[in-house]
This record gives structure tokens, C-alpha cells and sequence, in this order.
């Protein structure tokens, strides 16, 4: 849910529309790590409500005695089991590898995420000024979610029915971090259609981060977010697809992935900020659509016009997938003119974005 300004004040990976459906359909102990999970999520709104009260570009004056220079400073936490955040330090910045597997995969997923953003954006950090990077681990007892919490990323080992651990998935964690990019830069208002936009860019730049780490092609990618997350037991591959939404699940606990992935489908709802995590699926198309149209790898046309559109302050909080539309298209234009432009216009229109850039 939204703060009292409308910022996104706990943005995890599982929308509460899921872990809802869960705590219905569940057996006994799925249900309780449902509630357990919807339950701290609401305490962690606050908590993130608090960390954003300051506005965007807050990460910069926390940070402001950081080094300009692009060197990587991650620390990750062992909450073991508990909700007291930090928690115990357990390895920092150049430390070997510890033989906990969820500790392991934090630090390898803030440091892709970090060099993705140096390397193909020249970005240093999230907050473009060297901001050291700090997770938990092992958050609670089979907590089913992972969040940014406007300060750090907090994981969950998950369940271990439904839900695998939360580290496993690298576009998830680079999902999280991004939430932080975008609240630095231009903090989408988390209700309706720009708080839609909001988690549509986490998924975007996560999908893209998995890319970049594997160098696959926009052809060659999966375009599935939180593949790893989902245990053989769900009927699914994944929690989001931008090629393909509203396909990504379909099982009988956690029920339908029900992204639309044209305007036909937009869902008006007040649950869940204004259907942020569902009406999502628009714009996530939009991209896919224009990144295989471009082909190559997306993150160097299709990726870096979002990118510029995310730091464009002509971009306001409160903006609709049209406004955010015309400015993908502007952008385009002036990065890299004709082809690129052509390519992103025609995709906002095959998801029937209304489009008046020219």
C-alpha cells in the first residue's frame, strides 16, 4: 500500500493478492506462512513510508561522504530467523564466499545488479553517488517474500513448499534494487496507473539484469520474473512474464497470474494500490514487444531509452502509461533516432496505449 503521499511504502516481489489467495486455499501450514508474511509486510510499509519521508534523491544526502568513484560496498546480514533488521554481519565487501548458500547468493545478486547498472548506464550505485549496498538474510521463520525497504533488501528463505528462497532468483533481487533506482530518480507515485509503472520498470531492468549476467539476446530470454521462486508443487514457471503476461501461473493455492497484457484488459480495482502489481503487465509488454522488435541485446537501445525516461524530469510522479509512453518515444528519438523510435511507438500501440508524441 501506499504511504500518506502515495509513495510505494513496501514494494516485495509477492503481490498480497497471491499470499491472500494462499492463506484460502492453503493447507494449514501454507496458510500460516501466508498470514505470517502479509503481517510483516504491513509492519515493513511503514518502515519504508519512514525511510522515504525525505523525498527523492534521499539516498544521495544519506550517502553524500561516499566515493563518486564505481567501487562495489555490499554487506550481508544474518537475521537468523528474527525480525530485528540488520542483523549480524557475516561477509562484506571482497570476503570470501561463506558456506551459506543465501548469504552467497545476496551478495553475488547486489554485485550483478551494481555492475549492470555501472556497465551499461554508467550509473554508480542506486543512487548514482556509490551507495554502499546492504541485505538480510533468513529474514523470519518461512517468510514468503523479498523487499527493498527504502534502505536495504531483506530476503526470506520462503516456506519450502511454495516458495524456494528468495536469493535464488538474480532478476527478483535486481527487481527490489531498482525500486530504489526509480525512487531516487522520479518516485512513482504507488497507485494506479504510475504505481503500475513503478513495479513494471522493477520488472523491466530485472528481466534485463538477468540478461545482461547471462549476455543473452532479447530472442534468447525468458522474460520471466521469480522463475526460481516457485517450487515443482506450483503450477507455474514463474511469478510475472513480460512476453507473455497473465500465463505465468495457474495453480490451484496460489491462483491465476491475471496480468492483462493489452489496455483491453486493464483491471479497475482498488485492491492492491490500484491493481499496481496486476496492471503491470501492460507496460511490461510494451517493452518486450519493442526490445524484440529492436532485437539484439535489450538492454543497449530498448533498456537504455527507459533508463533516460526514469531520469527524465520532464517525468512526473503521477504519470500514465501514456505520459510515460510519449516520453519512451521522445527519448528514443534522441538517442538513437528513426528505427529505434519506430519500433517503441508500435509497441505501445499493439498493448493499446494511447500514444501523441510524434
Amino acid at each position: 500500500m501506499p504511504d500518506a503521499r502515495g509513495r510505494c511504502a513496501c514494494c516485495a516481489i509477492v503481490p498480497p493478492k497471491v499470499l491472500r489467495h494462499i492463506a484460502r486455499r492453503g493447507t494449514a501450514a501454507q496458510r500460516d506462512a501466508a498470514l505470517a508474511t502479509l503481517a510483516t509486510d504491513a509492519t515493513h510499509r511503514l518502515t519504508r513510508a519512514t525511510a522515504q519521508s525525505l523525498g527523492s534523491g534521499a539516498a544521495r544526502a544519506a550517502y553524500a561522504g561516499a566515493s563518486a568513484a564505481p567501487v562495489k560496498s555490499r554487506t550481508i546480514y544474518d537475521v537468523a530467523h528474527r525480525t530485528t533488521l540488520p542483523g549480524k554481519i557475516v561477509r562484506s565487501e571482497g570476503q570470501r564466499a561463506t558456506r551459506d548458500a543465501e548469504a552467497s547468493e545476496a551478495y553475488d545478486g547486489l554485485g550483478a545488479t551494481f555492475d549492470f547498472y555501472w556497465q551499461a548506464y554508467r550509473r554508480n550505485s542506486i543512487d548514482d553517488a556509490g551507495m554502499a549496498l546492504h541485505a538480510s538474510v533468513h529474514y523470519g521463520r518461512k517468510y514468503d517474500n523479498a523487499f527493498w525497504d527504502g534502505r536495504q533488501m531483506v530476503f526470506g528463505d520462503g516456506d519450502g513448499d511454495l516458495f524456494n528462497r528468495f536469493t535464488s532468483s538474480l532478476d527478483v533481487i535486481a527487481h527490489e534494487l531498482t525500486h530504489g533506482v526509480t525512487g531516487d530518480e522520479v518516485n512513482l507515485t504507488y497507485l494506479g496507473e504510475s504505481g503500475a509503472l513503478n513495479e513494471s520498470i522493477s520488472d523491466v531492468f530485472g528481466s534485463l539484469v538477468k540478461q545482461w549476467a547471462k549476455r543473452q539476446t532479447a530472442a534468447k530470454a525468458d522474460w520471466l520474473i521469480g522463475a526460481e521462486l516457485l517450487t515443482s508443487k506450483v503450477q507455474g514457471v514463474a511469478l510475472r512474464s513480460l512476453k507473455a503476461p497473465g500465463t505465468a501461473f495457474d495453480d490451484p493455492v496460489l491462483g491465476k497470474d491475471d496480468q492483462p497484457a493489452t489496455m483491453a484488459g486493464y483491471v479497475e480495482t482498488s485492491a492492491d494500490n490500484g491493481g499496481v502489481h496486476t496492471n503491470s503487465g501492460i507496460p511490461n509488454h510494451a517493452f518486450y514487444l519493442a526490445a524484440a522488435a529492436i532485437g539484439g541485446y535489450a538492454w543497449e537501445k530498448a533498456g537504455r531509452v527507459w533508463y533516460e525516461t526514469v531520469r527524465d524530469k520532464r517525468l512526473k510522479p503521477a504519470a500514465t502509461f501514456a505520459q510515460f509512453a510519449d516520453r519512451t518515444i521522445v527519448n528514443a528519438d534522441h538517442l538513437f533516432g528513426g528505427t529505434v523510435k519506430t519500433a517503441i511507438a508500435g509497441a505501445w500501440q499493439a498493448v493499446g496505449v494511447a500514444i501523441s508524441a510524434p
